[in-house]
C-alpha cells in the first residue's frame, strides 16, 4: 500500500530538501486548468539535474505555454529508492508530489552513453513499462532528448515512444501543441505518435525497422526517411530559473553566450552536432547576467559555450559585468577554454579575490597529433597562454589530454609528459612559487557524426599507453595525474556506436545493477553487470571487436568501407557524410581545416535553409577594468533578527540555510559587511546552528551592515526574499560594539514529542527534577569517553500532553557555543535512564533561544 510522499521525506534520508520542489523559481501551475502535463526527468541525482542549463531552460519555456504544465523529477538517491520500493510508492514529480503515471508525457535527458540504465530505474520506480511495446493507452508518452539521443538513439530505441533530436526550445512547444490537439480529439497512442512524427526533429522508432546491415529505414510511407536535427537560437532570459536551496554541482547562474562550434576538432561530437555557430548579442548577455544575479542572489556566474573563447565579445562582456557588480563579491567561472585566446582581459574577469581554478585542453602532447585532430593550437600559443596565467597569479593549471587518438605513436604519448616538463621550465621564475599541474588523461572514444567515427582503439593499447605515462610522470614533481578507467571507455564505445540489438543488453545491465553512479562507486560491479549482459545477449563477439580494436583507421583505411551503412545514417544532422570522409583523409595527411566562423567555408553541409548560417558578432570595445572586488569591512550597524524555520524548511541543513541567507540578502540589496582574507564571507552570524529536521520559532541571526538602514526597511526587504516557512518575528537594532548573539547565548527552550511503551510520564519528570546528579557518558572527538553530569544543564522540565504511549514535554536547557549543551537526544537518554525502557524521539521544535 503506497503511503504519502510527505511521510517519506524525513531526516531518515540524506538531504531530503532536494525532493521538496519548493526552490526559488519553482512553478506551481493549476492542475485542473491545464490540458497537457509534462514532467522533465533528469536521470541523475538532484544535485546534477537541477543545475543542468538545458533542463532549466526547457522547464522555463514549457511553463510559459498556455494550458500546459511542466513538473520535474530526478533519480532518487539509493535511500529514497529503497523507501519507495518498500512502501510501494511510485516515483513522484517534485512540485506536485503526484506519481509520474498521472502525467501525459515524460521527457528524459540522455547525455551519456551509459546513462540509459538510470532511465530504466526511474521508469521502474514509477511503475511504467520499460519498452514502448509494453505500454498501454493510459501510460504517459516517454521520450528522450540530449546529445546522446541526438547522436545515436538506436541502442535505446525500444525504451522511447519518440526521440527529440537537437535543440528543444522550439521543438518541445510544437510537440505540446500536437499533444493538446490530439488529446482533445481523442486520438489513440499510435495516431498521436504518427502526428508527432511529422514534426521536424521527432523520431518515432516504432515506425522504423533495422535492416540486416544495421541501417534503419521507415516501415510505412507516411513518415520521413531521414529525421532532421532541430536548431534554435539561445535565449539567455530563460536561463534565470531555479535557485535550489541545497548545494548543486554547478551552484551558480549560467548564461549561454554561444551555441555551436565550428573549430572542427575531429574527435569532438558536440562540435559537429551543434553547428552552425550562433553568438548571443552582448547586450542580451550583460542584461541577462545583471538581472539574473539580482533575481537569484548567486555570488558566482558562468558563461557557457563549447568554446567560450571563440565568443569574441567575451572580454568586453566579462569586464562590463565585473565593473557593474564590482562591490558584490561576484566571481566568474568559465568552462575549459582555448589557451590560444587566453589573455590579460580574460584573466581579469575570472581572477580577483575569489580566484578560481583555470583549465585548458591541449588534447595532445605533440604538434603533429594536434594537427591530426585539427585542434588548431601551436606550441607557441600553448606556452603564451600558460605564461599569461602564471603572470596573472595562478600557480596551478589544470590540463586535459587524450590518448588513443588516430595515428598516435608512443612518442606522441610521451609527448604529454615532455610538454609538462617544458611548460614548467619555461614558466618558472626566480622567487616565484612552482607551477603545479592537475592533469586528466582520458581515453579517446570514437563518436558518431565525427570524422573519426570509423576508427577503433584497443583496450590493451590504452592500458599500455597509460603505463608509459605513469612511468614518465614519476620523475615530475608537483603534478597530479588522473586516468580514465579503460573499461568505461570500451563500454561507452560499444554502446555509443551500437544498433538496436543493444536494447536487451542495456535492460539486462540495469537488472544486474549497472547504474551510472556505480561506475564511480563500484567499477567492478558495473563492469561485471555490463559484461554479463553482453554475454547473455550473444553479442560478446561484437564487444570483443571493440575491446580489441577492430582496426586503426591510419593503418587499415584502404580495407575499410567508409560507405557502409551506419546505425545513425537516417538522422539528418546537417553534416554531409561525404565531408566527414574527406575530413578523415585530411587527418591522415595531418592537414588543418580552418575555423569557418572566422575564415572560409569548409563545406560541411550544415549552412542552408534547414540549419541556418554561422552568426558571429564582432568584438565590442573593452571597457576600462575598474579593479577586483575589495571587501567592505565597515561595521556601521548590527541588526538582530528573531525568526522561525518551520514546515518543510526544517529539512534544510545549516549550511544550506546559510547559503539561503546570503542569496536572500543579495536579492534584497542589503549592504552587508564582509570578512577579510582570501575568501571574504558575508557577516551573517546565527546564534546557534539548528540541526536538520528540527523546526523552530525562536532562531536568532545577526546581520552586520556597512551602512545604516531603518529597521522597518530591513525587515520588509528581507522578509520579501525569505520562504513563507521562515517568518520574521522581531527585528532589533543592536550596538555593533556589543557581543554577538552567538557569544551571549545561554539557554534554549524546546518542545519534544517522545514515544514509548506504557509509562507514567509525570512521575518520570518528577524523578528527574528531584535528582542532583544525572550522569551520561560523553565521547570526545578523539574517541575518549567519560561520565558527565547533565543535571546542571537542565533548568526547566514540564509535561504538556501525554497518553499511554507518547508525551509532549517542554524543557529549558543549557545552550552555549563552548559546548555546554543539553541536546534533545540527551534529554531522551535521561528519560530512558529513569524509565528503564527504550524511548523514541519523534519531533523536535525549538521554541526560543535565551541570551545573557
Amino acid at each position: 500500500m503506497a503511503i504519502a510522499v510527505e511521510n517519506l521525506l524525513t531526516t531518515d534520508i540524506l538531504r531530503p530538501a532536494r525532493y521538496l520542489g519548493n526552490e526559488l523559481g519553482a512553478v506551481h501551475k493549476d492542475w485542473e486548468t491545464t490540458v497537457v502535463r509534462w514532467v522533465l526527468t533528469y536521470p541523475e541525482v538532484y544535485e546534477v539535474g537541477a543545475s543542468n542549463l538545458g533542463h532549466i531552460i526547457l522547464y522555463s519555456i514549457l511553463n510559459t505555454q498556455p494550458r500546459q504544465l511542466c513538473d520535474r523529477a530526478y533519480l532518487p538517491a539509493p535511500d529514497l529508492s529503497t523507501k519507495l520500493r518498500e512502501t510501494q510508492t511510485p516515483l513522484f514529480a517534485v512540485e506536485s508530489r503526484r506519481p509520474l503515471t498521472d502525467f501525459d508525457i515524460l521527457g528524459f535527458s540522455l547525455s551519456y552513453e551509459l546513462g540509459a540504465t538510470n532511465i530504466l530505474e526511474m521508469l521502474d520506480l514509477a511503475g511504467i513499462p520499460l519498452t514502448w511495446r509494453e505500454r498501454s493507452e493510459s501510460d504517459p508518452l516517454i521520450f528522450a532528448g540530449g546529445q546522446t539521443a541526438t547522436s545515436n538513439p538506436e541502442p535505446y530505441a525500444d525504451f522511447f515512444d519518440f526521440v527529440a533530436l537537437g535543440d528543444g526550445e522550439e521543438l518541445l512547444p510544437e510537440i505540446g501543441l500536437v499533444l493538446e490537439e490530439g488529446k482533445l480529439a481523442g486520438l489513440s497512442r499510435e495516431e498521436l505518435l504518427l502526428d508527432l512524427a511529422q514534426i521536424p526533429g521527432v523520431y518515432v522508432p516504432r515506425f522504423y525497422d533495422m535492416a540486416a546491415d544495421g541501417s534503419v529505414h521507415p516501415n510505412r510511407p507516411d513518415v520521413p526517411k531521414r529525421i532532421l536535427r532541430r536548431v534554435a537560437t539561445p535565449i539567455p532570459a530563460y536561463s534565470i530559473g531555479l535557485v535550489p536551496y541545497v548545494q548543486t554541482v554547478h551552484d551558480r547562474l549560467t548564461i549561454e553566450i554561444r551555441r555551436g562550434c565550428t573549430r572542427g576538432c575531429r574527435f569532438c561530437q558536440p562540435g559537429m552536432l551543434t553547428r552552425p555557430a550562433r553568438d548571443v548579442e552582448p547586450e542580451q548577455v550583460v542584461e541577462a547576467i545583471e538581472s539574473g544575479m539580482r533575481a537569484t542572489g548567486y555570488n558566482e556566474f558562468s558563461l557557457l559555450s563549447l568554446s567560450c573563447s571563440d565568443y569574441l565579445a567575451l572580454p568586453a562582456v566579462g569586464v562590463e559585468i565585473k565593473n557593474r557588480l564590482h562591490g558584490e563579491n561576484i566571481s566568474l567561472s568559465l568552462p575549459s577554454q582555448r589557451v590560444d585566446r587566453f589573455d590579460e582581459n580574460i584573466a581579469n574577469i575570472i581572477g580577483g579575490t575569489r580566484q578560481i581554478g583555470i583549465t585548458f585542453a591541449p588534447e595532445a602532447g605533440t604538434q603533429r597529433m594536434r594537427d591530426i585532430v585539427n585542434k588548431g593550437l601551436t606550441n607557441e600559443e600553448l606556452l603564451r597562454g600558460v605564461k599569461t596565467a602564471v603572470e596573472q597569479g595562478w600557480d596551478k593549471v589544470k590540463l586535459y589530454f587524450m590518448i588513443g587518438l588516430p595515428g598516435e605513436t608512443d612518442e606522441d604519448v610521451l609527448g604529454i609528459a615532455d610538454t609538462i616538463r617544458w611548460l614548467r621550465r619555461e614558466c618558472s621564475k626566480q622567487g616565484r612559487r612552482r607551477l603545479d599541474f592537475n592533469i586528466t588523461i582520458s581515453n579517446f572514444t570514437p563518436k558518431p557524426h565525427t570524422p573519426f567515427q570509423w576508427h577503433s582503439v584497443s583496450t590493451s593499447e590504452f592500458k599500455r599507453k597509460q603505463e608509459l605515462l605513469k612511468e614518465a610522470f614519476r620523475s615530475i614533481r608537483g603534478t597530479k595525474v588522473n586516468f580514465t578507467d579503460t573499461r568505461i571507455s570500451a563500454m561507452e564505445d560499444f554502446v555509443g556506436r551500437g544498433d538496436r540489438r543493444l536494447a536487451p543488453v542495456v535492460k539486462r545491465a540495469w537488472e544486474l545493477g549497472a547504474g551510472m553512479d556505480s561506475w564511480w562507486e563500484s567499477v567492478e560491479k558495473a563492469f561485471g553487470a555490463w559484461t554479463q549482459a553482453i554475454e547473455e545477449s550473444g553479442l560478446t563477439w561484437k564487444y570483443r571487436q571493440v575491446d580489441s580494436g577492430e582496426w586503426n583507421i591510419f593503418e587499415a583505411s584502404e580495407s575499410i568501407s567508409l560507405d557502409a551503412p551506419l546505425p545513425w545514417d537516417h538522422l539528418d544532422t546537417g553534416i554531409d557524410k561525404k565531408w566527414l570522409q574527406e575530413d578523415l583523409q585530411k587527418a591522415l595527411e595531418a592537414a588543418i581545416v580552418p575555423d569557418c566562423s572566422f575564415e572560409g567555408c569548409s563545406h560541411c553541409g550544415v549552412c542552408g535553409v534547414d540549419f541556418g548560417h554561422n552568426i558571429v558578432i564582432p568584438p565590442p570595445e573593452i571597457p576600462e577594468f575598474t579593479g577586483h572586488f575589495v571587501p567592505n569591512q565597515t561595521r556601521a550597524q548590527r541588526i538582530r533578527v528573531r525568526m522561525g524555520k518551520e514546515g518543510e524548511m526544517a529539512l534544510l541543513s545549516h549550511l544550506d540555510l546559510m547559503r539561503l541567507f546570503d542569496r536572500a540578502v543579495r536579492r534584497a540589496s542589503i549592504p552587508l559587511t564582509f570578512t577579510g582574507g582570501f575568501h571574504p564571507q558575508p557577516r551573517i552570524v546565527p546564534a546557534s546552528a539548528l540541526p536538520l529536521g528540527v523546526s523552530s520559532s525562536g532562531e536568532i541571526v545577526d546581520f552586520e551592515l556597512t551602512e545604516p538602514m531603518s529597521i522597518e526597511e530591513f525587515r520588509t526587504k528581507l522578509a520579501a526574499q525569505l520562504p513563507a516557512d521562515m517568518p520574521i518575528y522581531e527585528v532589533q537594532d543592536v550596538d555593533p560594539k556589543q557581543p554577538a548573539a552567538a557569544v551571549l547565548l545561554q539557554k534554549a527552550e524546546y518542545r519534544l514529542e517522545i514515544a514509548g511503551d506504557q509509562g507514567n510520564w509525570q512521575d518520570w519528570i518528577e524523578q528527574i527534577l528531584a535528582k542532583s546528579e544525572i550522569l551520561l557518558e560523553h565521547t570526545t572527538k578523539s574517541g575518549k569517553t567519560y561520565p558527565l553530569n547533565m543535571r546542571d544543564r537542565l533548568f526547566e522540565l514540564e509535561l504538556l500532553e501525554s497518553s499511554s504511549d507518547r508525551a509532549i514535554v517542554r524543557y529549558v536547557g543549557s545552550c552555549q557555543n563552548d559546548g555546554t549543551l543539553l541536546k534533545p537526544e540527551q534529554l531522551v537518554s535521561i528519560f530512558e535512564q529513569v524509565s528503564q525502557q527504550e524511548l523514541h524521539l519523534l519531533t523536535i521544535h525549538r521554541i526560543q533561544l535565551v541570551l545573557a
